[in-house]
C-alpha cells in the first residue's frame, strides 16, 4: 500500500492534543481577536523603532553638528557606523526571541534602545556621537525581524502578508511624523529649557517614551499561541492545529538545535533571499536620506514661481507648507504598503507582485537620473516608495535565522547608501540614483531565480523526486538520499520545508 500525506494534512496520531473539541470556535472571530490584541502593539513598537533611528536627521536641523563640534564628515561616519551592530545582530537576535520569549527579549531591547536615546541629548562631542549610534544599532538589531518571525508563530503564511503590512505601515507614519516637521515644529519650543538646546529634547523625549512602552510591553505582548493567556484552551488548541496544517509545527514548541543554523547556511535560498533584501533595503534607506532632498528642490522651484508674493508670506509657505510635501509621499506608501500586502494574501502571487515593484522601482530611479525637473522628481519619489514596500509582502523563511540572515544582510546595506548622496553631487544626485538603481536590479534578478527555482523544486516534488524512504510505508518513489524516517511526521519536522509534500508558494 503506497501512502502520502501531503501538505497541510496532519495524521490523526499527530493532532495536537485530540482530546480537546474545537468544533465550536468561530475561526473568523477568533483571528479577529487575535489581530486585536498581536498587531496594534506591534505596529506602535516599530513606528517608535522607526522614530528613533531617524531622530537624528531632525536633531542636524537643530544644530546637533555645530553643538558637538563635529563636521559633516565626522556625522556621516557616525550615521554609517549604526549599521553595522544593527545588521549582524539580527540572526542572533532572533535566536535568542525564541529561546528567551518575545515578552521578555522585545521588551528588553527596547528598554536598552529607548535608554541609549535619552543619552544621546547629554553628549557633547565626536566621541559620544559614534558610541551612542553604535549602541543604538545594537539593541534595536533585530525588532524587525524578531516581528515577522513572531507574527509567523500566529498565523498562516497565507495571512501574514496583510499583518506585516499594517505593523510596517507605521514606519511610513513615523516617516510622516517627522520628515514632516510635525514633530520637530512641537519640539522646537522647547529649546533652552532645562539648559537644553532643541535637539537633546528631541532624544529625550522619544527615549522616554519608548521606556514607557518597554515596560508595558512585558505585560502586553503574549508569547507564543500556546501560552496565550487572552485565549481559551479551546481556541489555544485551534490555533496550533492550523498552524500545523500550514507546516509550522513550531507553533507548538521547538527545541533550539545547532542543525538548524547549519540548514539554513546550506540552503541557496537563504543567500537568494539575502539579495532580495539587498534590493529592498539599500533603495529603502537611500530613499529615506533623499526624500527631503526632494522636498528641497520642488520648493525651490515653488519659489521662482512665486518670486513677486509678498516676501513674509512666501518664507512661511516656503518653510512649512512645502516641508509638508513629503507627508503625501509617506501616506502613499502606507496605503500602498497595505494594499500590496493584502493582495498578496489574497492572490498568493507575491513572486509577480514583487517583479512588478521591482519595475516600478526601476522606472523610477531612471526617472530621477534623467531628470532635471524638481517637479517630475517629485513625482518619481511616489514610484520610488511604490517599489519600497515591496519588502513587506516577502514571505517567512523556515528559520528565524534565515530571516535574520536576510533582513540582516538586507540591512548592512544601509550603510552604503548613507553615503551615496553626498552634498557634491547635488542638485541632481545622479551618482547616487545609479547606485540605487543597481541595488534594485540586483533584488529583480535575485527575484527572478527564487520564482524560478521555487517554481522547478516543486515540480520535482510532484514528480516524486524528493521522496523519503518511511518505514511500514510503500513507496515506489522513495530514495535513501532523501532520507529515511520512522514516520511522516518525523520527516515533516525533521526537513521542514525540505520535506518532500511542502509546496513553496509563488
Amino acid at each position: 500500500m503506497e501512502e502520502k500525506i501531503s501538505e497541510g494534512s496532519v495524521a490523526p496520531d499527530q493532532l495536537y492534543r485530540p482530546e480537546i473539541d474545537t468544533s465550536s470556535v468561530d475561526e473568523r472571530k477568533l483571528l479577529r481577536k487575535i489581530d486585536l490584541r498581536v498587531i496594534p502593539w506591534l505596529a506602535l513598537l516599530y513606528l517608535l523603532n522607526f522614530l528613533d533611528r531617524g531622530s537624528i536627521g531632525n536633531a542636524k536641523l537643530y544644530n546637533l553638528v555645530s553643538d558637538i563640534h563635529v563636521s559633516d564628515n565626522q556625522y556621516l561616519i557616525a550615521l554609517t557606523l549604526f549599521f553595522f551592530p544593527y545588521a549582524l545582530i539580527e540572526p542572533v537576535s532572533n535566536v535568542l526571541l525564541r529561546k528567551l520569549r518575545p515578552s521578555v527579549w522585545l521588551s528588553a531591547m527596547m528598554f536598552l534602545w529607548g535608554t541609549v536615546m535619552t543619552l544621546h541629548g547629554i553628549i557633547h562631542n565626536y566621541g559620544g556621537l559614534v558610541t551612542v549610534r553604535l549602541l543604538l544599532g545594537l539593541f534595536e538589531a533585530g525588532m524587525y525581524p524578531g516581528i515577522v518571525y513572531y507574527i509567523s508563530s500566529w498565523y498562516k503564511r497565507s495571512e501574514m502578508g496583510t499583518r506585516v503590512a499594517i505593523f510596517f505601515s507605521s514606519a511610513t507614519v513615523a516617516g510622516a511624523f517627522t520628515k514632516g516637521g510635525l514633530l520637530a515644529a512641537a519640539i522646537a519650543n522647547m529649546d533652552g529649557i532645562g539648559n537644553r538646546p532643541g535637539w537633546a529634547w528631541i532624544f529625550i523625549l522619544e527615549g522616554l517614551a519608548t521606556i514607557i512602552v518597554a515596560l508595558a510591553s512585558y505585560w502586553v505582548i503574549q508569547d507564543f499561541p500556546d501560552t496565550a493567556n487572552f485565549l481559551t484552551e479551546e481556541e489555544r488548541v485551534f490555533v496550533i492545529r492550523r498552524l500545523q496544517e500550514d507546516m509550522q509545527f513550531s507553533a507548538r514548541g521547538e527545541d533550539f538545535r545547532m542543525s538548524y543554523v547549519y540548514q539554513s547556511l546550506r540552503d541557496w535560498k537563504t543567500w537568494l533571499a539575502m539579495g532580495i533584501y539587498m534590493g529592498f533595503d539599500g533603495p529603502l534607506y537611500a530613499f529615506s536620506l533623499f526624500t527631503p532632498t526632494i522636498i528641497t528642490q520642488v520648493r525651490r522651484c515653488m519659489v521662482i514661481e512665486v518670486m513677486f508674493a509678498d516676501q513674509q508670506h512666501l518664507e512661511g509657505f516656503t518653510a512649512t507648507k512645502a516641508n509638508l510635501l513629503s507627508v503625501p509621499v509617506y501616506a502613499w506608501g502606507c496605503f500602498l504598503t497595505c494594499i500590496i500586502g493584502f493582495l498578496g494574501d489574497l492572490y498568493g502571487r507575491r513572486y509577480h507582485i514583487n517583479l512588478a515593484l521591482f519595475g516600478v522601482g526601476l522606472v523610477a530611479y531612471i526617472i530621477l537620473i534623467a531628470s532635471t525637473s524638481p517637479a517630475l522628481s517629485y513625482f518619481a519619489v511616489y514610484l520610488a516608495v511604490s517599489a519600497w514596500v515591496a519588502s513587506n509582502v516577502e514571505g517567512t523563511y523556515k528559520r528565524s535565522v534565515t530571516l535574520g540572515m536576510a533582513i540582516g544582510f538586507g540591512n548592512i546595506n544601509g550603510a552604503v547608501t548613507a553615503n551615496i548622496y553626498r552634498i557634491t553631487f547635488k542638485p541632481w544626485f545622479r551618482l547616487g540614483h545609479g547606485i540605487v538603481l543597481a541595488y534594485i536590479a540586483i533584488g529583480f534578478i535575485c527575484t527572478i531565480l527564487f520564482g524560478t527555482l521555487l517554481k522547478r523544486e516543486n515540480a520535482c516534488r510532484d514528480r516524486g523526486e524528493r521522496d523519503e524512504i518511511i518505514e511500514g510505508v510503500e513507496n515506489k518513489h522513495g530514495n535513501p538520499k532523501n532520507g529515511i524516517y520512522a514516520s511522516v511526521q518525523a520527516a515533516r519536522v525533521e526537513k521542514g520545508d525540505q520535506w518532500s509534500g511542502f509546496r513553496y508558494t509563488l
